[in-house]
């Protein structure tokens, strides 16, 4: 196994082994290979997905040659998803390539079973019909679904799945786990050990600033009826009482304590982000209940019992300035505290298993212990359907983006790429594709996208001419950069969801190629 490893090196120090081998077991499906299809998929091949299939009717045309990089000359006539697939092979060898040359249109119309087999499905290019129906297979079969697409100087991508929870959501700023307003009583008792008084000037500068401020914390509530600084004044006041306390004007642990005395401040016990997961209806579980709700359900009994109304301790230090003997002693405090807190939940969950009738053992220690690390940072993504989106948008919503100059150019594009669907159906062909008549389409796909603004109850709602001229100029043609950026959003995505690491996308994304703009819609 050596090989693989010094292979995906740089991108295993980002999701990690786990991450990788969740990569290596998915099997991939790709409706539609064309420059969007293409640069999606040649991400994830780069990436050591376990297998791919490319599904595409089409042969491959001199058109073809101006925004594919995965053809060349030699392809021309040929099957587009035979040439799509030899090419993506040859970057990677270790992933099993395989395609099947058919229309995703007529597979979805015909062969909706044919899908429960793959761990996710990234259509692209596909139009509103197939888009809806695809939706409800998938669904159906509990199979990942991320639809993307560009066209002219716009794209979208968009998610769809019933729930997909996350443990390892990865955020760049979070506060550390000290407990520096509520410290359990070994990390009291280890600061009560210390003297802050100490006429040594070396220790004075090299006491951490965690146990200065535990002390000063506690020393604070006895004076105030055991409350700890909540108003400004008292923050200030507080502040200034650290700054006294100082011996000399070169003690950076007392500068750190300053730095990061508002973790004293913060409200104890849990984020209302977490309460509002413990609150879901999921967290009552029954035998149908996946890994992570089980853990859950420990995890809510933990902080009404044991926790009293904490989440179990994370474990880690940040880096501080402090002798290495104390050092090391708080740290040790610290993982004491986060594997006892561990040890609870892990009984807690193999008791729950048993009780619902699973086996007790079913859910690794390092699952649980991994879970007991992120408990804070517990991420519940669910989607709505498309057809609820497209057919009842959140109005409120829709009517905001529509009056708002900061999103009137995405809910544009996102109203316009609808319609020229529905333009499509009507005329078979899309705006402005063919020479002539461009004045003729643009009036058309006007009274398209207002006949589809009042059908989502937007009644007397329009787009600006200039959105609805440019739509028409773009004559449904994939232009190569557009479509490696809206690959490499998707690709992206995808890689947030087999790994279930980091937190996917919540909307629709549109990518605005005019203004450089991108932005999520929520409907």
């Amino acid at each position: 196994m050596a090989e693989p490893k010094i292979k995906y090196d740089r991108q295993l120090r980002i999701w990690g082994e786990q991450g990788q081998a969740a990569l290596e077991k998915a099997s991939i499906c790709l409706l539609n290979c064309g420059p969007t299809g293409s640069e999606t998929l040649k991400n994830l091949v780069l990436g050591g997905v376990g297998s791919i299939t490319v599904i595409d009717g089409s042969k491959v045309d001199a058109g073809d040659l101006g925004n594919n990089f995965m053809v060349d000359e030699s392809s021309v006539g040929q099957s587009k998803a035979k040439c799509v697939c030899a090419f993506l092979q040859e970057l990677n060898d270790a992933v099993k390539a395989k395609f099947i040359e058919e229309y995703p249109e007529s597979l979805i119309e015909t062969s909706p079973s044919f899908f429960s087999q793959f761990t996710l499905v990234v259509a692209t290019q596909l139009g509103e019909d197939s888009m809806l129906k695809l939706d409800r297979i998938c669904r159906e079969a509990n199979v990942m679904l991320i639809f993307a697409r560009s066209y002219g100087l716009t794209g979208f991508v968009r998610i769809s799945v019933k729930e997909h929870t996350v443990v390892e959501s990865k955020p760049d700023h979070f506060l550390d786990d000290l407990r520096l307003n509520n410290p359990w009583p070994e990390l009291r008792r280890f600061a009560e050990s210390i003297d802050l008084d100490v006429q040594d000037t070396v220790a004075h500068k090299h006491t951490p600033y965690v146990v200065i401020l535990v002390k000063m914390a506690d020393k604070w509530a006895k004076s105030h009826g055991g409350s700890l600084p909540s108003t400004r004044e008292e923050k200030k006041e507080f502040k200034d009482l650290l700054k006294a306390s100082m011996v000399a004007v070169d003690e950076d642990n007392y500068r750190e304590a300053i730095e990061a005395s508002f973790k004293v401040f913060a409200p104890r016990g849990i984020s209302s982000d977490l309460q509002q997961i413990l609150n879901d209806n999921r967290a009552e579980v029954d035998s149908n209940s996946s890994d992570f709700w089980v853990m859950v359900a420990a995890l809510k009994e933990f902080i009404a019992n044991e926790g009293s109304g904490e989440a179990p301790l994370e474990g880690s230090i940040p880096d501080m300035t402090s002798s290495t003997e104390l050092y090391v002693n708080l740290q040790n405090i610290f993982q004491a505290k986060a594997e006892a807190d561990c040890l609870v939940i892990e009984q807690r969950v193999r008791y729950i298993l048993k009780k619902i009738g699973k086996d007790p053992n079913s859910i690794s220690k390092t699952t649980v212990k991994s879970f007991c690390r992120n408990a804070r940072k517990l991420r519940v993504c669910r989607y709505r359907s498309i057809e609820d989106e497209f057919n009842s948008p959140i109005l409120p919503e829709l009517q905001k983006y529509l009056t708002d100059e900061d999103y009137s150019v995405a809910v544009g594009f996102y109203i316009l790429l609808r319609a020229v669907d529905r333009f499509a159906a009507n005329y078979n062909s899309f705006p402005g594709q063919f020479h002539g008549g461009m004045d003729e389409d643009i009036s058309r796909l006007k009274t398209t996208a207002v006949g589809l603004l009042s059908d989502l109850g937007c009644n007397g709602s329009t787009l600006t001419e200039d959105l609805i001229n440019e739509m028409c100029r773009f004559g449904a043609s994939q232009l190569h950069a557009v479509a490696a950026f809206i690959g490499g959003i998707a690709s992206q995505e995808v890689i947030k969801l087999i790994t279930r690491q980091f937190v996917p996308m919540s909307g629709t994304f549109i990518f605005n190629g005019i203004d450089h703009k991108s932005q999520l819609l929520c409907l």
